[in-house]
C-alpha cells in the first residue's frame, strides 16, 4: 500500500465530513421512518465493494471480487477500500464518503461490505439518510453492519439485508438463500434451516437448533449481532421490538458478556415486546477457562424462557458458512415446529 497516497485520500475525505448535512443528524426523539425497498438485483449488475468497519486487506479483496464475480456480477471498489486507520477500514470521513458515493452511484445497484469487524457505530450520526432513501440500494452484510441496517431501517426506511459479507467462503446454501432473496423475489419464501449445520451438530451442538418456547410468531425481521443491537438500545437508532420477529447471534463471546447485553437489551426494551426470538448460532461462546460459569444454552435460557412468545436458538445465521440472508424490517413468519422462517413479502422490488 502506498501510505502517502493513503494519507492524502485519508485528509481529504476528512475535510467533506464537517460539510455533512444536518438532515443527517436524525434526533432522539426520530420516528420510524415507513419502508421502502430497493430494485432487485439483476446477472452483470455493478456491486460496490466497501469497508465501513474494520479494515481488510488485498487478499480479502480479491477473494470477494472473485465471489462476487462468480455470481455474475460486476464489482466496483471503494475509493478508501484500502484504508487502515487503527483497526478501521478509514477514519469517519472516509467510510461515510465511500458509503455516500455508493448511493450516489446510479451505476452501482447493490453495495456490500467486504467485512464486519468494528467502526460502523461512529458512522451513524454522519450518514444522509435523505440520500440514502432517494436512492435506495441493497446493502448486504452482517456482524458489525448490524449498526448500519438498524440505523438505515430506522431514519432512512430502507430494507437493508443481513447476510453474508463479501469476502466470505459461500456455501451452496448461503448462496442459493441470497440469489433468492436479492435476485428472485417471491409473494412468500420459506426458508429451511441448513442441514450441513445440523450435521455440524453432531460434534458442536451449538449448531443444533433448540426451541425453548414453540409455536408459530409473525412480525418484521429487526437484529442482528448481540453487542451491537445492546450497545445502541436507548439511542436514536435502536431497534425496535414492538410486535418484531427479532434475531440476535454472537460469537467468540463468553455465556458471561451474553447475560450482560441480553439483561440491558430487556431493561432498555423488553424482550417481552417482540412476536418471537429467534436466536442464530453462536459460535465459540461457551464457557472459557476453568472458572465456574453457565452454558450458553443456560445462559439463553435465563432470558427466553421467562418469553410467552416463540423462541428459538440455533437457527442458521451468525458467523457461520451456512447462512441464510434476511431482509431487515419485511415481515416473515417463524414455524418451530417446521424449523422455518418463512418471508411474507419481498426485500426486493
Amino acid at each position: 500500500m502506498n501510505r502517502r497516497r493513503s494519507f492524502n485520500r485519508t485528509i481529504a475525505a476528512a475535510l467533506l465530513l464537517p460539510f455533512a448535512p444536518a438532515l443527517a443528524r436524525p434526533t432522539r426523539t426520530s420516528t420510524m421512518t415507513p419502508l421502502i425497498k430497493p430494485p432487485r438485483l439483476a446477472r452483470g449488475d455493478v456491486v460496490g465493494l466497501v469497508a465501513p468497519g474494520g479494515y481488510t486487506s488485498d487478499a480479502a479483496i480479491e477473494q470477494a471480487v472473485r465471489h462476487i464475480e462468480a455470481l455474475g456480477l460486476r464489482v466496483k471498489q471503494g475509493t478508501y477500500l484500502r484504508e487502515v486507520w487503527g483497526n478501521y477500514g478509514g477514519t469517519v470521513a472516509a467510510r461515510i464518503a465511500d458509503l455516500h458515493a455508493m448511493f450516489r452511484d446510479p451505476d452501482v445497484k447493490a453495495i456490500w461490505a467486504i467485512r464486519g469487524g468494528s467502526g460502523c457505530i461512529s458512522l451513524l450520526r454522519h450518514l444522509d439518510y435523505r440520500l440514502i432513501r432517494t436512492h435506495p440500494k441493497i446493502l448486504l452484510g452482517y456482524s458489525d453492519i448490524t449498526a448500519l441496517h438498524l440505523a438505515i431501517q430506522r431514519h432512512a426506511g430502507l430494507v437493508t439485508f443481513h447476510g453474508p459479507v463479501a469476502s466470505s467462503t459461500p456455501s451452496d446454501y448461503a448462496t442459493e438463500h441470497l440469489l433468492a432473496v436479492l435476485m428472485a423475489p417471491r409473494p412468500t419464501y420459506t426458508i429451511p434451516m441448513s442441514l450441513d449445520n445440523d450435521r455440524r451438530a453432531l460434534t458442536a451442538p451449538w449448531y443444533a437448533t433448540r426451541t425453548v418456547h414453540g409455536g408459530v410468531a409473525t412480525g418484521r425481521l429487526i437484529g442482528g449481532n448481540l453487542s451491537l443491537v445492546s450497545a445502541l438500545a436507548g439511542t436514536p437508532y435502536a431497534a425496535d421490538f414492538n410486535g418484531s420477529l427479532l434475531f440476535i447471534e454472537e460469537v467468540n463471546e463468553e455465556p458471561y458478556r451474553i447475560d450482560r447485553w441480553l439483561t440491558q437489551l430487556d431493561l432498555a426494551v423488553g424482550l417481552d415486546k417482540a412476536a418471537g426470538v429467534m436466536i442464530g448460532i453462536c459460535d465459540n461462546c461457551g464457557p472459557q477457562g476453568d472458572g465456574s460459569s453457565l452454558t450458553l444454552d443456560e445462559t439463553l435460557d435465563v432470558h427466553l424462557r421467562p418469553l410467552r412468545v416463540p423462541a428459538v436458538t440455533g437457527y442458521s445465521f451468525g458467523h457461520i458458512r451456512n447462512q441464510f440472508t434476511m431482509p431487515v424490517g419485511v415481515m416473515a413468519r417463524l414455524d418451530t415446529e417446521a424449523r422455518t422462517v418463512t418471508l411474507l413479502e419481498p426485500g426486493v422490488s
